[in-house]
């Protein structure tokens, strides 16, 4: 047992008798559970206050990015040179232009699905729906990502370290996918998911074992991680892990008894780490909210010391969030491997790891709101692309809006101030704090 847990408790928690000491903490695990006080009225309205800053943060990056795609448009500055009214129309052509590209290219056309249908032709069904499945596969990965990060914060831990985490988590599952061969599906399959989950796990306990033993801090350990990950990632894919007789540094294909299952046909690619994706989220609600562990963490995270004064071994509850969080992640890069690439290449990821950061954020530490922000970035993602070829709008506009929407979510006393919403409630403050890292 570290020095730490075995420090005398200050004088000041000293000096507070045990029932008052008590309640504290039923005040801490009710407020955290509920995100608002024991006596914050019906339950509807406490969790339609949670959800406020968030929604009017997606919305408030949305005009903005409007903003942005007006400001950027040549059609809009030649209308306004012709006339004040002319310029108004060009402004709205253009961004119900961009957005409707956006929501074409992450939901398909409500119509060409229907007649696909009605048809009954299910190769035109396939392909109607396309677009939806690809939004959704796109936000497969952030879901696993997302959860990493989410269930740090939830700790008190800033898991800056997702990527490099994903990284680990995408080379034990292509090793184990590609070197094990002859095993059935049903063995293989859940194999290399596991292979994954341990990388990750491997990785992310690292930085939590230093947080707790010696007091490292884990963003900079984190950050420093991932740099490792993506070094070893280069040198295995130039050396043990490179592809037999290929010049460029690429894995072997991973065997077919690996790879996860297509709900679909072409050109479908929506695959079952979707459904996986959504199950680990229930098993993470599940963890935090159902049981002595989860709760154990998340007052770890609350409040150390009287996590300390419980009984509860803050040590060993910093090594397991970190070292959950890595196997979330790892996840992530199971994923990209078994379902979508089916083999390992230099740089396959494309900043999940960096956007769970914000996903996270977003939906504010809670594996439901984690599922949601994913849902919206996968959307955002593949529509992007959409927006950019049929209206010429670069996809980094998406980017601009993702960080607004960020920018919105962890400063809300901005969109409090816009909307003239009211603070919130002491109990609210330590929820939204302490449930990020905040002391």
């Amino acid at each position: 047992m570290s020095n730490e847990e075995n420090s005398p408790m200050p004088e000041e928690e000293k000096s507070k008798p045990a029932k008052a000491q008590k309640q504290d903490a039923g005040k801490v695990f009710i407020e955290e559970v509920t995100a608002a006080p024991a006596k914050g009225g019906p339950r509807w309205k406490r969790l339609l206050q949670s959800a406020a800053i968030p929604l009017l943060a997606i919305l408030t990056g949305m005009i903005l990015g409007g903003v942005i795609i007006i400001l950027t448009s040549e059609a809009v500055w030649a209308g306004f040179q012709e006339s004040f009214i002319a310029g108004l129309k060009a402004s709205w052509q253009a961004v119900a232009t961009a957005y409707g590209a956006l929501l074409v290219g992450a939901f398909g056309r409500p119509s060409e699905i229907w007649a696909a249908i009605v048809s009954g032709d299910a190769q035109a069904f396939y392909v109607a729906i396309y677009p939806f499945t690809e939004s959704l596969m796109a936000a497969t990965p952030y879901i696993f990502a997302g959860l990493s990060v989410a269930l740090a914060f939830r700790a008190g831990l800033f898991n800056i370290g997702a990527e490099g985490q994903l990284f680990l988590g995408a080379i034990f599952a292509a090793f184990v996918g590609y070197s094990l061969k002859g095993l059935p599906l049903v063995i293989h399959l859940p194999l290399a998911i596991l292979a994954g989950a341990v990388g990750g796990g491997i990785w992310g306990m690292i930085p939590g074992w230093l947080k707790a033993k010696t007091g490292g801090h884990e963003v900079i350990n984190t950050i420093m991680m991932n740099y490792i990950a993506f070094r070893l990632s280069d040198w295995l894919l130039t050396g043990p892990m490179k592809r037999p007789g290929s010049f460029n540094p690429i894995s072997p294909s991973i065997e077919a008894s690996a790879e996860l299952p297509v709900f679909f046909g072409d050109p479908v690619r929506l695959h079952l780490g979707f459904i996986l994706a959504l199950l680990v989220a229930w098993l993470v609600h599940w963890y935090l909210f159902k049981t002595k562990w989860g709760f154990n963490l998340r007052t770890v995270g609350a409040n150390p010391r009287a996590a300390r004064y419980a009984g509860m071994s803050v040590t060993r509850g910093i090594v397991l969030a970190m070292t959950l969080a890595g196997a979330l992640a790892g996840l992530a890069g199971a994923n990209e491997v078994l379902g979508v690439n089916h083999n390992l290449a230099m740089a396959f990821s494309s900043g999940y790891g960096f956007d769970a950061i914000a996903i996270a954020l977003l939906g504010n530490s809670s594996p439901l709101g984690v599922v949601l922000a994913s849902l919206l970035f996968g959307f955002l993602r593949n529509g992007a692309t959409n927006m950019m070829l049929k209206t010429g709008i670069p996809i980094d506009i998406v980017s601009v809006v993702q960080a607004f929407i960020l920018v919105f979510v962890a400063a809300p006393a901005i969109i409090r101030t816009i909307y003239r919403l009211k603070a919130p409630v002491k109990g609210e403050e330590v929820v939204l704090t302490s449930s990020w890292g905040g002391k």
